[in-house]
Order: structure tokens, then sequence, then C-alpha cells
């Protein structure tokens, strides 16, 4: 860890130096949230000192046990930690701007064009790089986040479950309940309980109507803060949601448009749920893409402003702060899966055998920054 953190922790960056960062990460964060909570904890923990590692974990296990984006949600997380309330908007939509924008381009392009521009080759060199970024990240935070023997037992099973389909809240629930366990037999008196920990909404499901609905940007606003307040998992849950909304519901979409919206959120670099950035602009023009876009994430900074003063209080509560232990580990367990199945699927011959190794090697052995990785390597990519 650096050893300048707690110097930076009490002082604290800019809000210049905030938006920086995170401007330069919505740029360069290839990878879905596994692989974005990965270049956040090689910036804000090893390389800068903002956070200490079990601050950051705090941050993801909350980050974990709300819908919405869990990626943004963390850099909302860390700019309320750094730099309160500004903070809180400055590193929310730094992070999100540069994708929305990428993307809202995009839209254009497909519109006028009709088809996605191609990308193929920047993502096949980059894919490899990003499982490197992971696979660190994951090392150093589960070096943590497994502080005995049951967390890492936690951790096992946490990942067992997740193989086999079981829900990604209902995981982290039970993870969480089970941290809590060698403390049942020590308990004497009730008042170990008196924190509680508050429960996110879990969805709603609404029947669709027989006829397509008239287009209004309101109703865009209401459908896309309806994902964004209710959403839990993946992007291939976003697309389930999309689709009973967009395709089945208000007949906005043919199957391919959204098909193809999904995949310029999947391969452009920030938050997955700019997918509604192209969705926006696909139904409604710039506006449109505006107004998704703004509707989407705004759940996201409602619920860190709710539980982010929270996360000192859970660690006063005995249980809360097993609980929140065991959600960590949950988190990790998801991560590591994730990292797993993406690997599959990028390191498919030679070349991006050679990509990946070449990454670890340097991201672990001398600690280079991964924007430079990924950069070269989407340089390499385009070259193929």
């Amino acid at each position: 860890m650096n050893p300048n953190s707690s110097i930076a922790t009490a002082q604290g960056p800019s809000l210049g130096e905030l938006a920086l960062v995170f401007l330069k990460l919505g740029t360069t964060a290839f990878g879905g949230p596994a692989a974005h909570i990965a270049m956040m904890e090689e910036e804000f923990v090893r390389r800068r000192g903002w956070l200490t590692q079990q601050e950051f974990l705090d941050r993801l296990g909350a980050a974990n046990l709300i819908p919405g984006p869990n990626s943004t949600e963390m850099a909302i997380h860390i700019g309320l930690a750094k730099r309160g309330w500004r903070g809180f908007l400055v590193a929310g939509c730094c992070f999100i701007i540069p994708a929305a924008l990428l993307v809202g381009f995009i839209a254009a392009a497909y519109v006028r064009f009709g088809s996605i521009p191609r990308v193929g080759g920047i993502l096949y060199a980059v894919k490899p790089v990003v499982i490197a970024v992971v696979a660190q990240a994951f090392w150093n935070l589960a070096k943590s986040a497994v502080k005995n023997i049951w967390l890492g037992i936690i951790g096992a099973l946490s990942a067992a479950a997740y193989i086999f389909h079981a829900h990604e809240l209902l995981i982290l629930l039970l993870a969480g309940i089970a941290a809590t366990i060698p403390l049942w037999r020590n308990l004497r008196s009730a008042s170990v309980f008196s924190f509680s920990l508050p429960l996110a909404p879990l969805g709603m499901n609404l029947v669709p109507p027989s006829n397509a609905l008239p287009f209004s940007l309101w109703r865009l606003f209401l459908t896309f803060a309806k994902i964004g307040s209710v959403l839990f998992g993946s992007g291939y849950v976003l697309l389930a949601f999309l689709r009973s909304d967009f395709v089945d519901r208000l007949h906005w979409l043919t199957e391919k448009q959204l098909l193809d919206s999904v995949a310029v959120g999947q391969v452009t670099p920030g938050p997955v749920f700019t997918t509604a950035t192209f969705i926006g602009y696909l139904v409604g023009g710039v506006p449109g893409a505006v107004v998704a876009t703004l509707a989407i994430f705004l759940p996201a900074f409602f619920f860190v402003a709710v539980s982010g003063p929270l996360i000192s209080r859970i660690r006063k509560s005995p249980v809360a702060s097993r609980f929140l232990d065991g959600v960590i580990v949950g988190s990790l367990a998801l991560m590591g899966v994730v990292a797993w199945q993406l690997g599959r699927a990028a390191i498919v011959d030679v070349t991006t055998i050679i990509i990946a190794l070449v990454s670890a090697a340097l991201l672990f052995r001398f600690r280079i920054n991964s924007a430079w990785l990924v950069l070269a390597a989407g340089l390499i990519g385009w070259s193929l």
C-alpha cells in the first residue's frame, strides 16, 4: 500500500484532480464493471493512496447491495468520501460523460449508416489486458477482504452458487448472514442488533399493453428511471429489462436495434448503462439521448446519497460489520467468476495469450498504469 495513504486520505484531492482522474477512467475503462472497479482500485488505493484497501472494500460492498451500475456507484461513493457532496456530483458525472458522448456519436453514425463502426480488432486486443487488470485487482482486494478461513469458505461457496446461476443479490445477502454466524454463540443481549440494514427495492413487473405506446420524452424518462431503480446484475440482465420494455411493451425498437444498442454499451469504455444513451438517440434524437442518460443514472446518485453516510455506522456495529465483511467476499467471488468467464471468451489464441501474460507481468511486477496498456492494446488491435 502507498506509504503516504494516510496523508493523502486526510488532505484529500481537489475537485479538479477528482474530475481529471474520473474523466480518464471514463475514457479508458473498457471491459464492464469488474474491469472498472479493478482500475479504480489501482488508481485510488495503490497509485494515489486516496483510500485504504478496507475503505475501498467497504464501498464496494455497499455498491453491490443497491440496484444500479456498480462501477458508477463506486465512482460516486469515492467522490462523496473525498470531497463531500461536490465530489459526489463531480466524480459520477465525469465518469459517465465521456462514455455517454462516445455512445452518442456512435448512435448518430448508426442512424446515418445503419450499422455499428467496426471495433472488433480493438476489442480483440484490449480484452486480454482487461482480464489481467481484473486479476491483479482481485488478488490485491482478496488479500485484504479474506480475513479468516470462514470468510474464505464463504467466498468459495458464493462463487460456486454464482456458477450455478443463483441470483447475485441472494448470494450477497446469504454471504452477509453467514459472516455473522461466529458471533451468534457469543451474543448475550439484543443490543448488538441495534443497527439494521435498509433493504433496497427488489423490482417491479409491468404488464405490457397489446398496442404500441406513442413516444414521449416523459415516458422515456420514466422507463429508464424504473430500470435504473430496480436492476441488479450484469449487462445480460439489462438486456432482459430493455427487451421487455422497449421491444415487447413499447414497441419502440426492433430486436436487431436492441442487440446493437447493448453491443455498443458493452464495447465502449465507461458504464455499460450508456446503452440508454444509444437507445435514447434512436427513439428521440439528441433530446432522447440526454433524457435517457439522466434517467438511468439518477437512481444511482440517489441510492449512494442514502447509503454512503451509513458505511461508518455499519463498522461500529459488530453484527453489521461482520455482515459487510461477508458481502465484500461475496462481491469478490462474483468478480472472480465474471473474470474467469470473460477470460475464456477473450483469451482464445497465441496472440491474446501473449497480450494477457505481458500485461499481467507489467501490472504485477512494474505496476504500470493500466490505461497505458489499454491504449497500447487498442493500437495493436487497430493495426490488426
